[in-house]
């Protein structure tokens, strides 16, 4: 995955918690990551690994459905 699709991921993950009024301490939770990690995704001081974009991709997949 390029720097470039996991970036965009993370906007997509963003919109998702903001349209679902999560927090980023909720997200994390729901991801198994601690909040300090969520934050740094969005400040973009980090990304997620590879084993954390699949669950990323889960999340936004499973409620996408709904």
């Amino acid at each position: 995955m390029s720097y470039n699709d996991i970036m965009k991921l993370i906007r997509q993950l963003e919109l998702y918690r903001l349209e679902n009024k999560i927090t980023q301490a909720k997200l994390a939770e729901m991801l198994g990551v601690a909040y300090e990690t969520v934050n740094r995704w969005f400040t973009g001081k980090t990304s997620p690994n590879k084993i954390q974009t699949f669950h990323i991709e889960k999340l936004l997949k499973s409620k996408a459905k709904k």
